[in-house]
C-alpha cells in the first residue's frame, strides 16, 4: 500500500506541474509559436474544465473499478500523451489541445489518493493526510517556476516537454505495477447511491460555493497570471518571475501542511478554514488595492493568498465527514468537480475580463481588474460558507 500511495502521489507532483508551468513558458511560446498571455490562459482554464468534467466518470469508475486502473492508464494515455502533443506543438491550437489531453490524464491521480486514505484510515486523519498529499505532490509546483525556466533555458521547451513524456510514461507504469485497490465489502453491488443522492444532502449546500472559490486565486496566479503581471507591471524576466512564483509555491505547500492538523489543534473544521479563506481574500484584494506599489509588497501579496488559500484539503475532509462510505469515490470527486471546475470557469473567464479591462498605455488597468475578478468571489463564497454545519468525524 505504501508504494503505491508513493506512486500516486508521485502522480499528484506531474499533476501539480502541468496545471502551473505555462507562466515561465509564456515568453517562449509567444516567440515561437505567436500565442498570446490571453489564449494561453484559455488553454490553462481548459486543463482545468476538461480536470473538472472528468471527476464524474472518474468517481464512477474509483468505486467500480478502482485507482489502480483509473489512474495508471488515464495518466499514461492522457498526461504522457498530451506532454508528447505538447513537444511537437506548431500552433497555439496544438497547446490548448494538449493541456485537455493533460487535465483528461491528471484528473484520477489526487481522488485515487484520497478514495485509498478514506477507505484505509480514520476520518479524524483524513484531513491531516489530504493536506500532507498535496504537499508533497506541490514538489511539482515548485518545478514549474524557477527550474522548468531553466530546463527550458538550458535544454530548450521542446525537449523540456519530451524528458517530461518520458517521466510520466514512467510513473503510469508504476502506478499499474504498485497500487493495490482497496478490498470492497461484500454487499458492495447491493448499495444504492448515485451523484444525486450526495447533492441532496443540505450538509454539503454550504460547502460547494466556498469549494468553487476556493482554489481559483492561487491556481490563477501561480498557474497563468502571475508571470504577464509581473513582466507587464514591473518588467521582470523568465527568472525574476520563476523566483516569484518559487516564493508563491513554497507558500502554498506551507499552507497545505499547516492547514492539515488545524481541525484537531482548534476542535473545528468549520472556523479554520473560514479565517483561512478571509485571509486569503483579504490578500487577492489587498493585489486589487495595491498593484503597483513594488515588486515586494506584490511578492508577499501573492505569497501569502497562496498560503492562505490552501485550504483546499481541509474543505475536502469537511464534505467527507458527510459522505455514505459506499458513495467515498464519487463524493471525492464531487467536491474536486466544484473546486477545479470553479478554477477552470475562473481561468478560462479571465482572459476576456483581462482583454476588456486593457486601457492604452496603463499596464496596471487590467490587471487591477482581475485581481477583483479572482478576489470578490472567494469573500462571497466565504461568507456564505458561515451557514455550513461543522463536524470532524
Amino acid at each position: 500500500m505504501r508504494a503505491g500511495i508513493a506512486m500516486l502521489v508521485a502522480g499528484y507532483v506531474l499533476s501539480q506541474f502541468y496545471r502551473a508551468f505555462l507562466p515561465v513558458m509564456t515568453p517562449v511560446l509567444q516567440t515561437d509559436l505567436g500565442a498570446t498571455p490571453d489564449g494561453l490562459g484559455r488553454a490553462s482554464g481548459l486543463w482545468f474544465l476538461t480536470f473538472a468534467a472528468m471527476q464524474i466518470p472518474v468517481g464512477w469508475a474509483l468505486d467500480y473499478i478502482g485507482p489502480r486502473r483509473t489512474a495508471g492508464w488515464l495518466l499514461g494515455l492522457g498526461a504522457g500523451g498530451g506532454a508528447v502533443l505538447f513537444a511537437m506543438a506548431s500552433a497555439p491550437w496544438q497547446i490548448s489541445a494538449s493541456m485537455v489531453l493533460m487535465g483528461i490524464g491528471c484528473s484520477p491521480v489526487l481522488m485515487g489518493t484520497y478514495f485509498i486514505i478514506a477507505k484505509s484510515f480514520s476520518p479524524r486523519v483524513f484531513g491531516t493526510l489530504a493536506g500532507a498529499v498535496i504537499g508533497v505532490g506541490s514538489i511539482g509546483n515548485i518545478a514549474g517556476s524557477l527550474p522548468m525556466a531553466w530546463a527550458v533555458e538550458t535544454f530548450g521547451w521542446r525537449e523540456t516537454m519530451w524528458g517530461l513524456a518520458a517521466v510520466t510514461f514512467l510513473v503510469a507504469a508504476f502506478i499499474l505495477f504498485l497500487v493495490t485497490d482497496p478490498a470492497r465489502p461484500e454487499n458492495h453491488a447491493e448499495q444504492k447511491g448515485s451523484l444525486l443522492t450526495l447533492l441532496a444532502m443540505p450538509a454539503l449546500w454550504a460547502l460547494f460555493p466556498l469549494m468553487f472559490v476556493n482554489y481559483a486565486p492561487s491556481a490563477g496566479l501561480r498557474g497563468l497570471w502571475a508571470g504577464p503581471y509581473l513582466s507587464d507591471v514591473f518588467g521582470m524576466d523568465a527568472n525574476g518571475i520563476g523566483l516569484v512564483t518559487l516564493a508563491m509555491g513554497i507558500a502554498m505547500i506551507i499552507g497545505n501542511f499547516a492547514y492539515g492538523p488545524l481541525d484537531r489543534v482548534f476542535g473545528t473544521r468549520k472556523w479554520v478554514i473560514f479565517t483561512g479563506n478571509l485571509l486569503s481574500a483579504a490578500c487577492v484584494l489587498g493585489l486589487w488595492a495595491f498593484p503597483a506599489s513594488g515588486v515586494w509588497t506584490a511578492t508577499l501579496l501573492i505569497s501569502a493568498a497562496g498560503l492562505f488559500g490552501a485550504s483546499f484539503p481541509l474543505i475536502m475532509a469537511h464534505g467527507r465527514a458527510f459522505f455514505p462510505a459506499h458513495l467515498t469515490g464519487r463524493g471525492v470527486t464531487l467536491m474536486n468537480l466544484f473546486g477545479i471546475g470553479g478554477v477552470g470557469l475562473f481561468q478560462f473567464t479571465s482572459g476576456w475580463v483581462y482583454e476588456s479591462a486593457q486601457v492604452a498605455g496603463d499596464p496596471v488597468a487590467a490587471y487591477r481588474a482581475l485581481f477583483l475578478f479572482f478576489g470578490l468571489p472567494v469573500l462571497v463564497g466565504t461568507l456564505l460558507y458561515l451557514f455550513s454545519r461543522d463536524r470532524l468525524d
